[in-house]
């Protein structure tokens, strides 16, 4: 028995909901991601402006310029620098990473539900196909499992990507770590 129209409406209607869903869970996701972008951002300006404040309270309390010198120079600018930048850095890295966690995650669910149906369809339509269609549905099944093969290839490099660019952000936070304070230690003991 071949599919009707109304069979392939029907799961045209069912596939087209499903990525709507999809769509709509990404879309949240997105904005969740965002979400916590903006309350990083406010709480680095308010960090910010709370460092600045009390750096300027103790620049105005020296008692004389080198004592000023040594506060804008050894305290001020590297504490700054340590509390800002390097848990800044770490935040959008974690926010990232979780955003990029949570797409591949819905994507890779997608497309196995996509696939799963592709397959069953063309099993239902091949229950009955006439003799001789045997090579051209082997070349059907062939083309789509060669697609799910790249895919799979694709997702796998993309993961590789990622956990070495993971790797390096965390390497260069370590590196700046150490140098801002070692620049710290450097300024304090002058």
């Amino acid at each position: 028995m071949f599919f009707i129209p109304e069979q392939f409406s029907a799961l045209i209607k069912a596939n087209v909901d499903a990525h709507l869903a999809s769509t709509t869970a990404l879309t949240n996701k997105a904005f969740e991601s965002v979400q916590k972008m903006v309350d990083l951002n406010m709480s680095a300006a308010k960090a910010s402006f709370a460092e600045s404040t009390v750096a300027a309270k103790e620049l105005l309390s020296a008692k004389d310029l080198q004592e000023w010198f040594l506060l804008t120079a050894g305290h001020v600018q590297p504490n700054i620098e340590k509390t800002l930048t390097l848990a800044y850095g770490r935040h959008v890295a974690s926010i990232a990473s979780s955003a990029q966690a949570d797409f591949t995650k819905a994507a890779e669910a997608q497309i196995a539900e996509s696939n799963r149906k592709l397959t069953v369809l063309i099993d239902e339509m091949t229950k009955n196909a006439p003799a001789g269609s045997e090579n051209a549905i082997a070349l059907v099944k062939s083309a789509i499992g060669n697609a799910n093969a790249g895919y799979e290839q694709l997702a796998k490099t993309t993961h590789q990507v990622v956990d070495a660019l993971d790797n390096h952000l965390t390497t260069a936070a370590n590196q700046f770590s150490q140098a801002v304070e070692k620049t710290t230690r450097r300024a304090t003991n002058k």
